[in-house]
């Protein structure tokens, strides 16, 4: 299993999920408060972007760290596929 080597994109994805956190708090206390349901609903929106550009941020820092490993080695063909695999994969995962 793939761990990020890189500290950087590692805070990145965690400073993201914390903003998204806070964000879902929002709507929680906003369904507490009965605010409008367009309201409720366009923060709900914002929280899904926000875990959905996570998703794409994570992916990318993937693709950057294991193409620039699996790259420098010389069978790079069949690296590339496997990487590309598990690309695919990880792209299944968005809706």
């Amino acid at each position: 299993m793939v761990t990020f080597t890189d500290a950087k994109t590692r805070t990145d994805l965690l400073n993201r999920l914390k903003r998204a956190e806070g964000q879902l708090r929002g709507v929680q206390r906003m369904i507490e408060e009965d605010q409008p349901c367009l309201d409720i609903a366009g923060q709900l929106a914002a929280v899904r972007k926000a875990l959905d550009s996570t998703y794409v941020r994570l992916t990318v820092g993937y693709m950057q760290q294991e193409l620039g490993a699996r790259l420098a080695s010389s069978d790079r063909g069949l690296r590339l596929v496997e990487v590309m695999d598990e690309v695919q994969t990880l792209l299944g995962k968005v809706r």
